[in-house]
């Protein structure tokens, strides 16, 4: 490698190599049909609560507010990896080249995070805000350039503290970022030229404050590494991940529930698969999260064979990966040594998928009551997720 400019586009095109191949196991076919279910649902029940809006709905602090705080999350993505703390070191001087290539994939790779709640936002600015377009311009441009001042002021920021305080960091961002979007929507050339002391000084001081201090590669290292597992371990729920190792807890508040299974020898398999199941983060939150999205698209989907099709989805998900996840361990257990027939495990397996699948449901029924769904049809919710997961659990190797 000729230079550093040759170190960054050898590791950009294993990153985009590395993503592509998780990610295409992420987004099936399945998943964007319950996409696009949930995006017409959600975008109905938003064009029907526009017609009803308040006048003084505060919609442009709304905005201005949400998209501060998404600008204020700009964590680099360096690519920095271990030996460089040994191998970079001569080429220190120069380093710079190598960050902004990685500071601008950065800003162009989360721009969108912060676009696209304005884009959505556009017919509220319109209706309540009463917001023009060269308005809407004028905010998308300064979009665009708050990102890349919070980017640049967040990698500064790190380097100098060592990666230390960044959200008390964040939070003066968030505030900065929010005063300016709110400053360009009221168009008063005053408050925008006085928001460019803060903006210009807060910028000034870290990257003054960077060049005291060596680069601190042992921080970067670890956010690099946190960011990829926090990737693979979200790849891992929809394909295999080879080198994630799930991690261990106690739950202890859960004890109370292994009275369910009977002491007695032909329910060991069930204990041990139940503990399993309790105690392994990967398989209890997989649940948890579904659980929860199933939930809160009971509660706010409005339209019967929308949500009927969103809930049988993430139950059919459920069913399927706990299964899945719980049958497929070729690791040695002592339960392997005992006088235990060879499909215990396997019907073990399948009675705890139905018992969570039980639960699921009776925290639908939970949340229609809660919210107190008008429409009777709703109350079939419970029963889809039951027939869905029995369907799952029958057809499902």
């Amino acid at each position: 490698m000729k230079n550093l400019h040759d170190v960054w586009r050898i590791r950009f095109l294993h990153y985009v190599n590395e993503l592509q191949k998780y990610l295409k196991y992420v987004f099936t076919g399945h998943l964007v049909i319950v996409m696009v279910f949930v995006a017409g649902a959600a975008g109905y029940q938003y064009s029907e609560w526009l017609k009803t809006a308040p006048s003084d709905f505060p919609g442009t602090w709304l905005v201005a507010g949400v998209i501060g705080i998404l600008l204020s999350f700009s964590p680099p993505t360096t690519l920095i990896r271990e030996p460089d703390q040994v191998f970079l070191l001569p080429l220190e001087s120069k380093l710079m080249d190598y960050m902004k290539k990685a500071l601008s994939w950065t800003i162009w790779s989360q721009l969108f995070i912060a676009l696209l709640p304005f884009i959505v936002a556009i017919p509220l600015l319109k209706q309540v805000g009463n917001v023009g377009n060269v308005t809407l311009g004028a905010v998308f441009i300064f979009i665009v350039l708050m990102k890349f001042w919070n980017v640049h002021v967040e990698f500064a920021f790190r380097w100098a503290n060592l990666g230390k305080g960044v959200w008390g960091d964040r939070f003066v961002r968030a505030l900065v970022s929010i005063a300016v979007l709110a400053a360009i929507f009221t168009m008063n050339p005053m408050y925008c030229a006085l928001l460019i002391i803060p903006v210009g000084f807060y910028s000034f001081t870290w990257s003054r404050q960077k060049k005291r201090q060596p680069f601190p590669y042992e921080h970067f290292v670890r956010l690099e590494q946190n960011r990829m597992l926090r990737f693979y371990r979200f790849a891992n729920y929809f394909t295999d991940v080879p080198h994630i190792r799930g991690s261990i807890r106690r739950r202890a508040w859960l004890d109370i529930v292994y009275r369910l299974i009977p002491y007695e020898k032909k329910s060991s398999q069930n204990y041990l698969v139940f503990r399993t199941f309790v105690r392994t983060d990967d398989t209890f939150y997989l649940w948890l999260r579904l659980t929860v999205l199933a939930a809160l698209g009971t509660a706010f989907i409005g339209i019967p064979i929308v949500v009927m099709i969103f809930v049988g989805a993430l139950a059919f998900a459920t069913a399927l990966q706990i299964k899945q996840a719980l049958s497929s361990s070729s690791e040695f257990r002592m339960d392997m040594l005992f006088p235990i027939g060879n499909s215990a495990r396997s019907k073990a397996v399948v009675k705890l998928v139905r018992f969570v699948q039980v639960a699921q449901a009776l925290i639908i029924l939970a949340t229609l009551l809660g919210v107190g769904a008008d429409s009777m049809v709703m109350y079939v919710l419970p029963i889809v997720v039951v027939v869905v997961s029995e369907i799952t659990i029958r057809l499902s190797k």
